[in-house]
């Protein structure tokens, strides 16, 4: 027997009854143990394309498999029984990206692999669909979705998550988007990685003292998470890299960090960005706080003070803004933001959540305040979501957002880090080893893959060489600004995720 699509007087979500129990707005009805009936297959009621008696069992859709989407839908997993609900999840690729790490893969101590989190085998139980979602509409209950070959098609849903992630947020700062580099991909970790090593290679070879300068010269741009671990760990990099180029001098590199905060690390403890600023310094980093980029070129970066550096790498971290396609929706934002209730639910929208970047989830520690960016954040609005979406569907019960804080942490590379769980602030070794202690417990899948590579990183040198996967037109920001992330929220402060 096939699935029919049921007549739009009786699929209208908001208002049709359920057709077992007859009770009335099926859309917002929780199903009892009475209603949900006899199951085929474990729990699906089946339609007769012949006879159309019974209805399908209810769809699930997750735009996303950020933190927030990923998470959502491993607890709708191991919440819902078989076949009790058909599990969808729309994502650009096929793994989640755990963006925290991505410093590590920049700096050749992580390989690639060991960050994406295949999703075929971590969600046994979702269809998988490789694409993004450029319409929806709530009315209907039917997602646009477009393939990564452009092809479109439409998706109906009796549920939808939007965790969709965001975007570059780029200023209007002329030549960013032409010649700035940003940090939010496996490609353009990779990418950093070998443009980093490239330029080094480059500048011993030419004889033009200018051009040497400009190479030998790195600005990144957010002192943020992201760009202080990409500062921090690109800096022990390029220090490896000079031992395999005697025409090169130490005192020829230069890396900065600039930030328009009075601080580093401004979404943290005031008390761990001094001694975050005092490694980066002992290392020769030069930190310029209050300070940003007005104009780049090609092979300059010119800063708000008027000075102008020869560079040709200018790394922007500045943070990130929700996904554009929460603009078309016609729904109550806040900052670009879908405005949710305490329960992740869309106001007037039957069905419709929203988690991560992409929602102004009320933060319950701070009455009148949405949560920050952060993937902790998105991660737990998943887990709520998961669990309220299995209680829509009759398997346990709604719940408000809840969070305790378990505090941050920062790796700065070789045996320094930064952190402060449960808001008591370490740093140096204990800080690392916290750092990664977390970034263990945290990882959905890999575990051990990522504890033989730190081993094997400490144990041995790193074998640095270019590998050219990555063009440069690959990483452009110049399309950043309008390519959604689909949830993989990145860890740039204050705009973006946390660890």
């Amino acid at each position: 027997m096939d699935f029919i699509e049921l007549p739009p007087e009786i699929s209208d979500v908001g208002a049709r009854a359920c057709l077992v129990c007859g009770a009335a707005g099926a859309g917002n009805h929780r199903r009892t143990a009475a209603c949900r009936g006899p199951s085929l297959g474990g729990g699906a009621t089946r339609v007769s394309s012949a006879t159309g008696v019974g209805h399908q069992r209810p769809r699930v859709l997750v735009i996303g498999a950020g933190f927030g989407g990923f998470h959502c839908l491993r607890t709708l997993e191991r919440i819902l029984p078989a076949g009790a609900a058909e599990l969808v999840a729309v994502n650009p690729s096929d793994y989640m990206l755990y963006v925290p790490l991505l410093p590590e893969v920049a700096a050749g101590s992580l390989d690639p692999r060991q960050v994406a989190v295949p999703l075929r085998s971590a969600l046994p139980r979702t269809k998988l669909m490789l694409g993004s979602a450029t319409d929806i509409d709530v009315e209907r209950q039917v997602c646009t979705i477009v393939d990564v070959e452009g092809r479109a098609r439409s998706e109906h849903w009796d549920y939808l998550v939007l965790a969709s992630g965001s975007v570059t947020r780029l200023l209007s700062i002329p030549g960013v988007a032409e010649h700035a580099k940003g940090f939010k991909s496996i490609a353009e970790s990779i990418y950093l990685r070998d443009h980093i090593l490239r330029q080094l290679q480059l500048a011993e070879q030419t004889d033009d003292p200018a051009e040497r300068a400009a190479r030998t010269t790195f600005v990144v741009v957010g002192a943020g998470y992201t760009g202080t671990e990409v500062a921090a760990q690109g800096q022990l990099l390029a220090q490896q890299a000079l031992r395999q180029h005697p025409g090169l001098h130490d005192n020829e590199i230069r890396w900065m960090l600039l930030d328009l905060a009075p601080r580093v690390l401004p979404g943290l403890n005031p008390r761990l960005s001094k001694p975050t600023a005092r490694v980066l310094r002992r290392r020769g980093v030069d930190v310029r706080l209050e300070t940003s980029v007005s104009e780049v070129g090609a092979d300059y970066a010119r800063l708000t003070d008027g000075t102008e550096i020869p560079t040709r790498t200018v790394v922007w971290c500045v943070g990130v803004r929700p996904d554009p396609v929460v603009e078309s929706l016609g729904l109550d934002t806040e900052r670009g933001r879908v405005v949710v209730d305490d329960h992740l639910r869309v106001p007037r929208a039957d069905g419709l959540y929203a988690i991560g970047d992409v929602a102004a989830v009320p933060d319950p520690a701070q009455p009148g305040e949405s949560t920050p960016m952060t993937a902790q954040h998105a991660q737990r609005h998943g887990e709520t979501a998961g669990r309220n979406v299995a209680a829509a569907l009759g398997y346990g019960e709604p719940q408000p957002y809840r969070y305790r804080p378990k505090g941050f942490v920062v790796d700065l590379g070789g045996w320094h880090g930064v952190a402060d769980p449960f808001h008591v602030p370490v740093s140096g070794p204990l800080a690392k080893v916290i750092a990664r202690s977390y970034h263990l417990a945290a990882l959905p899948a890999g575990k051990l893959r990522v504890a033989f590579d730190w081993l094997a990183d400490a144990l041995t040198a790193r074998q640095l060489v270019q590998f050219g996967l990555v063009s440069e037109t690959g990483v452009s920001l110049r399309e950043a600004d309008s390519v959604p992330t689909h949830g993989e929220t990145a860890p740039a402060e204050p705009h973006a995720a946390s660890r």
